[in-house]
């Protein structure tokens, strides 16, 4: 037989990624990528500011704020909240979470957040937004510069895309970054801009990228889930908590990570706090036999999202 009368099947084309909707703003537009990179690569470069200008009190004040408040936003707004629904809150409220995370430069709550759901969805599988079975630079940050996961996904986030106020945030995610910018150069001159906005923001934007990149490589698995996801001590305690991976995808409904009495969680400490005073309620717990000191055989986890 010839190899003319039995063809090797051809590989199929990876599907066009969606486009953009007026959910995403100018900025996704493919025409001001290279302003967008641009900024993404120049904000790293500022970070090395910090060796020119300069250290007084105020700039390392704005420098600690700016990093571990803009992180909550990230991890208590956008990924246990937004992504998750671990809590509940009232719409004044939730409008300030993502404000806070909006802050964090990490694009507006519905795109972060519906991707996250499809991380959850396809974890580690051909359809996973960030694997590190791709490589460790595409699950670091090459990932953002992939077409396939530049537009927000409505349809996987209507519950929050339903509020008018959470998409103006979404199409005009660069506002309070940019605004924040502002306020660290007016409250410490040029070493509160460069220590408060760039140093921090760059920082900021690694600590989150290694649960990508490093959670599902480097640490201890407790649940056996279907996909590579672990628990790094280390990565908690850089990421207020988010280290806790395998617990985390092992019950992604729970508002606390750390399920152990000795796994540090401050996101969901924070949250604790936050529910005393009225601000969130039904926080959301693992169950009991989940926090024991020894367990027995796990069932099997389902990928939900949220």
């Amino acid at each position: 037989m010839s190899l003319a009368s039995n063809p090797m099947p051809e590989a199929k084309p990876e599907p066009a990624p969606p486009p953009v909707t007026r959910a995403d703003g100018v900025w996704s537009s493919s025409a001001l990528d290279w302003i967008t990179y641009g900024l993404y690569w120049g904000v790293h470069v500022a970070a090395l500011g910090v060796l020119f200008t300069g250290v007084t009190q105020t700039a390392l004040v704005l420098f600690a704020l700016t990093f571990w408040g803009r992180l909550f936003g990230i991890t208590g707004g956008y990924h246990r909240y937004f992504s998750h629904k671990t809590f509940k809150t009232s719409r004044a409220f939730q409008f300030v979470l993502a404000l806070l995370g909006t802050a964090a430069t990490q694009k507006g709550p519905l795109w972060w957040a519906s991707l996250h759901r499809i991380h959850h969805r396809e974890s580690d599988g051909p359809g996973d937004v960030h694997s590190p079975k791709r490589g460790f630079w595409y699950s670091h940050q090459g990932w953002i510069f992939d077409k396939r996961w530049q537009a927000t996904r409505l349809d996987g986030i209507p519950d929050f895309a339903k509020y008018p106020e959470i998409q103006w945030l979404n199409r005009w995610h660069f506002v309070p970054p940019v605004g924040l910018a502002v306020l660290c150069f007016l409250v410490g001159g040029l070493p509160g801009l460069f220590w408060g906005f760039f140093l921090s923001t760059t920082l900021l934007w690694h600590a989150t990228y290694t649960i990508n990149s490093l959670s599902h490589v480097f640490g201890k698995r407790r649940f056996e889930t279907d996909d590579t996801s672990r628990n790094n001590w280390a990565l908690a305690l850089l990421t207020c908590g988010e280290g806790w991976h395998n617990n985390h995808h092992y019950y992604m409904a729970s508002a606390r990570q750390g399920f152990r009495w000795w796994e540090i969680d401050p996101t969901y400490y924070v949250l604790r706090g936050l529910a005393a005073v009225g601000l969130i309620w039904d926080v959301r717990e693992p169950p009991a036999w989940m926090k024991q000191t020894n367990l027995a055989e796990a069932p099997a986890p389902t990928r939900k999202a949220a």
